[in-house]
């Protein structure tokens, strides 16, 4: 069979056999196929299979369907950071996250899977560098904050718009992802807000072992938040808690705190929602400044870096708690 019946096959399968599909093949009737089951148990990967041979049995020109199953992916636990729309903070809340876990002295990567906006390599301080290749996978760039990176950043020109459709850019997150993370325990990734392509495919091909959501503490930020818990809630994917930021802004000449954007509203939607709150993070000049110039206030000292101390704290024994 030609490429194009390949093609006509591969459609035929179901969404998530082809988000795990790594090829396919057919000679003289017979379809050989193999699939990156990682992370699904032995019943979700006999489903998987009866599914995928139902639906390719019916096709014209097929004898015999065969299957072949792989699991070499790295059992780490992968936490998302989301939101549901963009000017939340969701970047800088993943960066400190993962610093904030490397101080703790966990094992962590991370992981900037905003391909259209890539911003992880400023704030972690190796804009401009690349990463290496070893065995057909990339190597992450690291960072002087012990925590290595990976993003379009490091791999864009700088400046570069990236206009990719979506398939494109799930095949760039799982070159991240699937990248050479030698023996980092924990994956945070840094999702692009909204509810699209990448989030999709993270769920699918990646499944996360919990998600931390971001929203600032007015109602139209929450709205979103909570298409974003939702999202999550759909694909099985257990949210570990709500970062309410940009929470409280203290005046530097007379010490009094407004809150120009509302305050308690995330602590709030996570009650009703039934999920956990994580912390608030202040509106603080000092955190955008750190931030643009590469310096994390969570690898300092002080109530910014306590305040992402105190979230990494939760998320690791939220982690730490899981079983499997």
């Amino acid at each position: 069979m030609s490429s194009e019946n390949e093609e006509a096959l591969t459609a035929a399968l179901p969404s998530l056999a082809q988000s795990r599909m790594q090829s396919i093949r057919v000679a003289d009737g017979v379809v050989t196929l193999v699939l990156d089951v990682a992370g699904l148990d032995g019943l979700e990967r006999d489903r998987l299979e009866v599914a995928v041979k139902d639906a390719l049995r019916s096709e014209p020109g097929v004898s015999e369907v065969r299957v072949a199953m792989t699991a070499d992916r790295p059992r780490r636990k992968i936490v998302a950071v989301g939101s549901g729309k963009g000017g939340v903070g969701k970047s800088t809340l993943a960066a400190n996250l993962a610093v904030a876990l490397a101080r703790a002295g966990r094992k962590v990567g991370l992981v900037d899977a905003d391909i259209y906006g890539p911003s992880l390599p400023r704030l972690l301080a190796n804009e401009g560098q690349k990463p290496g290749v070893a065995e057909k996978k990339l190597v992450p760039v690291p960072s002087p904050w012990g925590v290595p990176v990976l993003s379009m950043g490091h791999l864009a020109d700088p400046g570069q718009a990236i206009a990719w459709r979506g398939p494109m850019a799930g095949n760039a997150l799982s070159q991240l992802v699937d990248a050479d993370w030698g023996d980092a325990e924990i994956l945070v990734v840094d999702l692009p807000p909204g509810t699209g392509d990448v989030q999709l495919t993270m769920l699918q091909r990646f499944k996360p072992a919990g998600a931390v959501i971001v929203s600032t503490p007015q109602d139209l930020a929450l709205m979103d938040a909570t298409r974003a818990m939702q999202l999550f809630d759909q694909g099985d994917v257990p949210v570990i808690g709500i970062v309410e930021n940009m929470a409280g802004y203290a005046c530097p000449h007379c010490g009094e705190v407004s809150d120009p954007f509302g305050s308690g509203g995330a602590e709030a939607a996570a009650k009703t929602m039934g999920h956990a709150f994580l912390g608030r993070i202040p509106l603080d000049l000092a955190i955008r400044q750190d931030s643009d110039a590469g310096t994390p206030p969570a690898a300092g000292e002080g109530e910014q870096a306590e305040a992402f101390g105190a979230i990494a704290r939760r998320v690791a024994t939220w982690l730490d708690n899981q079983t499997g």
